[in-house]
């Protein structure tokens, strides 16, 4: 347990609650990563969420790479019985949800705000430690010049960035998460002034709704929405904000689970600022990049589009990772490379209406398996089609999830099939492993790959898989 010296504590002794958000598919790594990452217990998960206990703090759950957004946990119980009462009942429950627990809520306010606190005493402590050495006078002041330019440059960037966040939110919530022009240091400075935990009647709020199911055609998002702000407004005396709240309570209604919680970023973990120009959903990238578990320091990126090359050149100087990553213009099908001089590819082959690629890509395979080393590996995110084409039999017929289900698709209703409500709270995804060996069955070897591992995941309208190989031998001897 981390101590603020002089101050309280962060977190209480036995670690705060939280939960993630993740796209359908990738529920396994971020389980995966918040273990590993994160040394986290009581893991668990349901369909598009990920629970869990940690001591980390916030500069440790910003590295979570898998998730999509990051909440502090108030309170998540069973659904509301919406078949069997009146609507009126259903509203009285929901205002239960505050009124029957208020010190769950104080305490997840408590936390929320040292979690914050002790987030930008480092901010502030790294700052102070980053200050440059005074200048002794005399010296050459181009370099002061040099100094101001970088500065200003690096200053237009970062005013970029937070712009194209904002944007990026704006495509990928929904919901009413994002307030346009907010930023996060500001939200700490706002709730260091109006959170105390002895008088928290300064404190701003928005609610968040969502209703998935039975339920939401039983409630509207607005209605639930107004019974939990008012319900908040009795209780604690806080002040509704639509625009700029210090607080976020998000909610969700669903067949299988009611979960409210407290956003702690407002810029979702998915919107990395290295990420200059948007290609593949970042978490879906991290995904591949953690399958292969590489461990080699460097790097070649191939494309035959210039475009595409500027983007990765942009993200690359973003990233300060131009060293490191040679890019090449070329086309997959010949690579400029010895045969079997590369340990690990990870690529993400193309597909949608732009592109038609049919049976060529069983050329792009022949060739990543030419340069591929025996023990090397591959991962390829995979269309259906693809898939069909390289097993050389008819695709399904239609997209599905990891656990064999139909998929939700952005502003739809959350479809969900029997497996995954039985696996609420469920520690070990045995779902998940029963639907990858489905996949693994039906992926066939590809001359010297063989396949070693299959996750089927959402790309919101449409889904793909994860496919991963290895080099069993060299085709050639």
């Amino acid at each position: 347990m981390a101590v603020v010296p002089g101050g309280p504590s962060s977190r209480p002794a036995a670690g705060a609650q939280f939960f993630c958000t993740a796209g359908r598919g990738l529920e396994p790594f971020l389980m995966r990563e918040v273990r590993e990452r994160l040394a986290a217990t009581q893991v668990e998960y349901i369909s598009g969420k990920v629970f869990f206990t940690t001591c980390s703090d916030l500069n440790m759950l910003k590295q979570l790479k898998s998730a999509e957004r990051l909440f502090l946990l108030i309170k998540k119980q069973l659904p509301f019985p919406v078949s069997s009462v009146s609507k009126g009942k259903i509203l009285n429950e929901l205002q239960r949800l505050i009124n029957d627990d208020p010190e769950s809520w104080l305490n997840a306010i408590s936390i929320w705000k040292n979690l914050l606190e002790l987030d930008a005493k480092k901010e502030k402590l790294s700052h102070k430690n980053a200050n440059p050495l005074k200048r002794k006078v005399g010296e050459d002041d181009i370099t002061a010049k040099k100094l101001k330019t970088e500065q200003i440059q690096e200053l237009q960037e970062t005013k970029e960035c937070q712009l194209e966040k904002q944007i990026e939110e704006k495509i990928l919530e929904q919901g009413n998460f994002i307030t346009e022009g907010e930023k996060f240091q500001k939200l700490q400075d706002d709730v260091m002034e109006a959170v105390d935990t002895r008088n928290q009647t300064n404190i701003t709020f928005r609610v968040s709704c969502r209703c998935s199911g039975a339920v939401a055609k039983t409630l509207t998002a607005q209605e639930v929405g107004r019974v939990i702000g008012i319900a908040l407004m009795k209780q604690f005396g806080w002040k509704a904000d639509l625009r700029n709240p210090n607080l976020e309570i998000f909610i969700h209604l669903s067949d299988i689970y009611s979960v409210l919680g407290i956003p702690v970023f407002r810029v979702p973990l998915a919107c990395r600022a290295y990420i200059k120009t948007a290609g593949l959903r970042s978490t879906i990238a991290w995904a591949m990049a953690s399958l292969a578990e590489i461990k080699h320091v460097y790097y070649v990126g191939a494309d035959v589009s210039d475009s595409q090359l500027s983007g990765a050149y942009d993200n690359l100087r973003a990233a300060g990772l131009r060293d490191k990553i040679e890019l090449l213009q070329v086309s997959v099908i010949e690579l400029p490379l010895p045969s079997e001089s590369v340990d690990i590819i990870i690529s993400d082959i193309p597909f949608g209406k732009k592109f038609k690629l049919g049976k060529d890509i069983k050329r792009m395979l022949q060739e990543m398996e030419r340069v591929l080393r025996v023990g090397g590996t591959i991962v390829l995110l995979l269309s259906e089609d693809h898939h069909r084409h390289l097993k050389g039999g008819e695709a399904s017929s239609g997209p599905l999830n990891s656990q064999g289900g139909h998929t939700e698709e952005p502003g739809g209703e959350e479809r969900l099939t029997p497996a995954e409500k039985a696996a609420v709270s469920e520690p070990v995804s045995s779902s998940f492993a029963a639907s990858n060996q489905e996949c693994l069955d039906r992926m066939p070897p590809l001359g010297s790959l063989v396949p070693v591992d299959c996750y089927r995941v959402s790309l919101g309208k449409t889904d793909a898989l994860i496919s991963k190989y290895k080099k069993s031998y060299s085709p050639g001897r």
